[in-house]
């Protein structure tokens, strides 16, 4: 049976979100992850031959796990109120237990070279765009949404408040308070109800 490769594909992209948390997307080139992660060089390029590759990877693995907690959640309830809300406190709740990587997503994926991506990781980014963007639509006719406003509404319910709750502990480096999701929660039911949705 053959031995697992010592550095993986995990390994590597869990050092390339250590340095790109602490040093943003700049920080993160192949010596610089191979040095983080403790692998050779040519392990690094074996699996990423180029840098877009790497960068690539690293955005859309990150936002993948993000999506994978936060989406199931959108239907989780048949009250549409009651889901938004549950999607709100998930992110900040994802935010807390996966700092690292929520310092990543707030950079944004042009950060990560999103231009000089190859073909299959734009698509790959476009499918996940467009799974988010569902979401977002089925819970707008759920509640009711039927204009640009009460649409940008329903974003902003779940996921803008959420964001700013955590953004600056999440840059500043300071411990996001014990309460935040019941505020993220709070917040997002509160402005969809206070909106006669």
């Amino acid at each position: 049976m053959p031995r697992p490769p010592r550095y993986d594909e995990s390994a590597l992209l869990d050092a390339a979100v250590r340095l790109a948390a602490t040093g943003g997307p700049a920080a993160v080139t192949m010596s610089a992850v191979a040095r983080e992660s403790g692998a050779p060089n040519g392990s690094v390029y074996h699996r990423f031959p180029q840098r877009a590759a790497l960068m690539a990877e690293l955005w859309l693995r990150t936002v993948e796990e993000f999506q994978a907690a936060s989406l199931p959640l959108f239907d989780a309830h048949p009250e549409p109120h009651v889901a938004a809300g549950a999607v709100a406190r998930q992110v900040v709740a994802w935010c807390r237990a996966e700092r690292e990587r929520a310092v990543v997503l707030l950079y944004g994926v042009s950060a990560f070279g999103k231009a000089e991506w190859p073909e299959a990781y734009l698509r790959r980014e476009q499918e996940g765009t467009r799974r988010v963007r569902e979401a977002v639509a089925g819970l707008a006719e759920r509640l009711g949404a039927a204009t640009p406003l009460d649409i940008d509404r329903v974003s902003l319910a779940i996921a803008g408040l959420p964001l700013a709750i955590v953004r600056g502990h999440l840059h500043a480096g300071t411990p996001i308070p014990a309460h935040a999701e019941e505020l993220a929660e709070q917040s997002a039911t509160a402005l969809l109800r206070g909106a006669g949705r």
